[in-house]
């Protein structure tokens, strides 16, 4: 299978504005009265009880702003909280949403902005490109490191009805402004910093070693996930480098600011990269995994990463080398099979050096639900349309079991 770019195409996708660094969640409130004086603050429980948050809050207040706050946002966004707050602010009409919190708040943010402004229900929503027309100026205010998700224009939902998390992908829903302020991450939990840090590293991986999918100018008007390209992979490069050196640093010190603001940094960068590359192979098997196990959604990818890197290695010898050039493991002496290895073992380094666990048992998951995870894996297309090996029921299920007896030898073809 070919993985090359010829087409030596770039392109991003991107929030109007960011801002990153120390304390710029103070910009907040000017970015908001730009848009208008009626803002909608969407959190969870526990972020909605910070002080940072009513400071900023009554920062807005102060610039005279009218602000309501929802903060009800649940971990892995249930279907239910978007009909909550349609019905809660029926009839309300806002100039911006803004959503400080983690990757579900953001998510959630995005949608409200869009069903708060048109209508509609989010079911009407779900796949590529099925959202009408924009909605309201969205802000988004990550207070993790990891999803990347306050510069995607995807958000993930757990129907109930489906027993599946389910993405609604759009142009539309694009931040018009991103404020990263390392800072916010200070108080996250230790178990919160290792899952949101792994998902941070699997999507370098994934958008690195993805498909290049050489799209006609028609493919690249109708689908968001034209395959990674010349930017995309400055964006990894980048954020590799910045994780290679960070994420210890975070765990021997979580107080360690210039270690937060790497480790933010890329998780920025690894969103920019899948905004166009796209998520792939972990990504699809760890959804039912998740829904099976009720596990983090980062812990998933983490532990998937090393068996899926290795099934995908035949076809990507040369981005797993640089890889391990990148991390600084292995040398242009070796041969590129050997830094392709190195690459994939320093990866799994810093899994550990997270707290990650690296098989699929520690997770939960036993061998009766192999079959049900390959089906319901293989139904999420738009994620394995960008592995770079083809991904059937039967290779699925392989990976599945190397990842539950923790079989870490080389795939070979």
């Amino acid at each position: 299978m070919s993985g090359g770019n010829e087409l030596g195409l770039g392109l991003l996708r991107q929030p109007s504005t960011v801002l990153f660094g120390p304390g710029q969640r103070r910009q907040l409130p000017a970015l908001v009265a730009a848009h208008g004086d009626r803002a909608l603050l969407c959190t969870d429980e526990r972020m909605a009880g910070e002080p940072v948050f009513h400071e900023l809050a009554e920062a807005m207040r102060g610039r005279g702003i009218e602000v309501s706050v929802y903060s009800k946002v649940e971990p892995d966004l249930p279907r239910g909280n978007l009909l909550d707050v349609a019905e809660v602010h029926a009839g309300a009409r806002f100039d911006v949403v803004v959503g400080i919190g983690g990757g579900s708040v953001l998510d959630f943010a995005k949608l409200a902005a869009i069903l708060l402004a048109r209508g509609g229900d989010v079911g009407e929503l779900y796949g590529e490109n099925m959202v009408p027309g924009p909605g309201s100026p969205l802000i988004t205010v990550p207070t993790t490191a990891g999803t990347g998700a306050e510069v995607t224009c995807i958000s993930v939902v757990f129907d109930p009805d489906k027993g599946m998390k389910i993405g609604v992908a759009s142009p539309h829903l694009e931040a018009a402004a991103a404020v990263i302020d390392p800072e916010l991450t200070l108080t996250c939990p230790p178990g919160l910093t290792t899952a949101t840090g792994a998902d941070a590293l699997s999507h370098l991986v994934e958008a690195f070693t993805g498909r290049a999918k050489n799209p006609s100018p028609r493919e690249i008007e109708d689908h968001l996930y034209i395959g990674k390209n010349l930017l995309t992979d400055l964006y990894c490069r980048e954020g590799l480098a910045l994780v290679n050196t960070s994420f210890a640093r975070v765990v021997a010190d979580p107080s360690d600011l210039g270690a937060r603001a790497d480790t933010m940094r890329a998780a920025f960068s690894a969103g920019m990269a899948i905004n166009t590359a796209g998520t792939a192979g972990a990504h699809a098997i760890q959804s039912p995994i998740g829904a099976l196990t009720h596990t983090a959604h980062g812990l998933g990818v983490g532990a998937l990463l090393p068996y899926v890197m290795r099934f995908n290695l035949p076809e990507r010898v040369a981005e797993f080398a640089e890889i391990g050039r990148i991390l600084g493991v292995a040398t242009q002496e070796a041969s590129p099979e050997a830094q392709a290895h190195e690459g994939i073992r320093r990866i799994e380094d810093l899994l550990g050096t997270l707290g990650c666990p690296l098989n699929l048992k520690d997770l939960g998951l036993e061998p009766r639900h192999f079959d049900k995870v390959a089906e319901q894996a293989l139904l999420a297309t738009r994620l394995t349309a960008n592995n770079p090996r083809e991904l059937d029921h039967g290779s699925i299920v392989a990976i599945l079991e190397r990842g539950y007896a923790d079989d870490r030898s080389p795939w070979t073809v």
